[in-house]
């Protein structure tokens, strides 16, 4: 079978290879699943480069998430059908034509979500809404964060909007505001703008803010953490443009604010079945319904992997790339 591959550390368009691998075969309790399409994270792309929280063996694999087939059954699997569609997040190994998941971890997709929806149904949308779960962020509350005009930041201000919080966007340049505005998302700021506290104020009108998202480190950190109320939390979910949060002590200490890091594989490892299944169901319900929308910015030959990438890559981008085997 076709599988992409790297043998060294180092940027995704320069050393993932197609490789041909052995055709895995399901053990106990797992499944063979023929992969359909495959979104790039970028937690992809930094495991490649060797710089994520998850370093494999060399050479290795790659990809987390697909939209598969299941294509065959493993001793003790009664629950899943060969020829059903389903979902997973965590497989590592995505990005290959067939891969072996355990079975208790696939989300069986309905038949009103598309492929493409449903390839991008689990890391990205799945983290957001647990991460308003983490939050306990309810109705009324306020949220500010940066990259709002990233996957995670459109994501939570449509899943916020479903839900009644208020979710206030900056992003780092004018035209992220009008972009999120033709995609139906307001309230959103940019910070390149002499007034853009003056924007955030206007748009808060004083009420109290209690959570903060940071996803790209540096002062933009400080920035969000600037903008909290009394008691407020700071949430670090990524690091975009530095590994290091820039805020002041000040901020800290004055408004007695909390800080604190979220990492969803760790919070969906430890998230009881009951909580996961109805957080997916509210998922499902929202890209169905069009409440979330969930774009994608090109779709590539696993043969083309570089090209891929490279348009992964790209500023500006709206929606995922993904991969088809």
């Amino acid at each position: 079978m076709r599988a992409l591959t790297h043998d060294t550390f180092g940027e995704p368009e320069e050393v993932l290879t197609v490789t041909e691998r052995p055709t895995p075969n399901p053990g106990p309790g797992q499944v063979r699943l023929r992969i359909v399409l495959s979104p790039i994270h970028n937690h992809d792309l930094w495991t490649i480069r060797g710089t994520y929280g998850f370093k494999p063996e060399l050479p290795a694999a790659s990809g987390t998430e697909a939209l598969g087939v299941v294509d065959a059954l493993g001793e003790g699997v009664d629950h899943l059908a060969v020829g059903q569609r389903v979902a997973t997040g965590g497989t590592f190994g995505a990005w290959a034509e067939y891969v072996v998941a355990p079975a208790a971890g696939l989300i069986p997709v309905p038949d009103a979500l598309s492929d493409e929806s449903a390839a991008q149904l689990v890391s990205m949308p799945f983290s957001t809404i647990s991460l308003l779960q983490f939050l306990g962020a309810e109705k009324g509350d306020w949220i500010v964060q940066n990259a709002a005009n990233g996957a995670v930041g459109r994501m939570l201000a449509q899943l916020g909007a479903a839900r009644g919080v208020n979710v206030l966007g900056l992003v780092r340049r004018a035209a992220g505001v009008d972009e999120l505005r033709d995609q139906g998302i307001e309230n959103v700021v940019s910070t390149d703008a002499d007034d853009w506290r003056e924007q955030v104020a206007e748009i808060t009108d004083g009420a109290h803010v209690a959570f903060g998202i940071d996803s790209v480190g540096g002062s933009s950190a400080g920035d969000v953490l600037s903008l909290l109320g009394e008691g407020g939390t700071l949430v670090a979910f990524g690091a975009m443009n530095s590994p290091t949060m820039e805020i002041a002590s000040g901020d800290v200490i004055f408004k007695q604010a909390t800080v604190k890091g979220f990492w969803g594989s760790k919070v969906i490892q430890t998230m009881d079945a009951e909580t996961r299944g109805a957080l997916f169901g509210e998922l499902i319900q929202r890209v169905t319904d069009g409440t979330l929308t969930l774009p994608v910015a090109g779709i590539f030959d696993a043969a083309d992997a570089a090209d891929a990438v490279r348009a992964s890559n790209t500023a500006g981008r709206v929606g995922k790339v993904l991969l088809r085997f």
